[in-house]
């Protein structure tokens, strides 16, 4: 039987040379921005708070209301829902639609006073063998009880859209080498930009628990 192999990750960041101080300035740049830092600034949030999904779920939503104190923007970037979307490009387009509306409707573009510029990044993804092997539900659920945070991250988030795998790899496997089909669609209808890792990790647990007393 083919065996799940929990493979935890750590992150690799790039400081690119672009940076903004207004929100137009914000939305040219998105606009030209390498992939990988539009993921970077949409999914690495989480990696970098296991157990808190905060009010703004992303970078550019964070940054507009805490350094450009435009809390509207804030409002309406932290609802971008990465979620419905198949490709980052999609996400881009959202972004960019958001802020354009936005700049629409004021008389003068938002700037930065007091707080600090938009410094564009990007990041690769390093996995890490956890040395944790599932062959079985039971086991699964003990791999998941006891891996680092950041294989939920990998196997969740870059699975499905950096990996374009289109579903995670825990839904994967279930379904295509246990048979599980039901299970993982139960796993894949959560909405995993709705929680932080740590409560991630805990929906996935109660649902298999549930399929393993059945």
């Amino acid at each position: 039987m083919k065996t799940f192999e929990f493979t935890g990750c750590i992150e690799i960041k790039e400081l690119l040379a672009e940076k903004a101080v207004n929100e137009l300035q914000l939305m040219e740049l998105i606009e030209e921005a390498p992939i990988d830092s539009i993921y970077y600034h949409t999914h690495s949030y989480f990696l970098r708070h296991f157990y808190l999904a905060g009010q703004y779920p992303n970078d550019f939503a964070n940054w507009a209301a805490l350094q450009v104190r435009d809390r509207i923007l804030g409002e309406k970037l932290s609802v971008v829902t990465p979620s419905g979307m198949s490709t980052l490009e999609e996400i881009r387009t959202e972004l960019l639609d958001i802020i354009d509306d936005h700049i629409s409707s004021i008389k003068t573009v938002p700037s930065v006073v007091y707080g600090e510029p938009f410094y564009f990044m990007k990041s690769r993804i390093m996995e890490i063998p956890l040395g944790v092997f599932a062959e079985d539900l039971a086991g699964f659920i003990e791999g998941m009880e006891n891996v680092h945070a950041s294989a939920i991250y990998n196997h969740t988030f870059e699975a499905r859209l950096r990996l374009k795998r289109g579903k995670s790899d825990f839904s994967i496997w279930l379904d295509d080498v246990l048979g599980l089909g039901q299970l993982a669609e139960r796993i894949e209808r959560i909405d995993s930009y709705m929680y932080s890792l740590e409560d991630l990790r805990a929906e996935i647990i109660e649902l298999c628990e549930s399929e393993l007393k059945k």
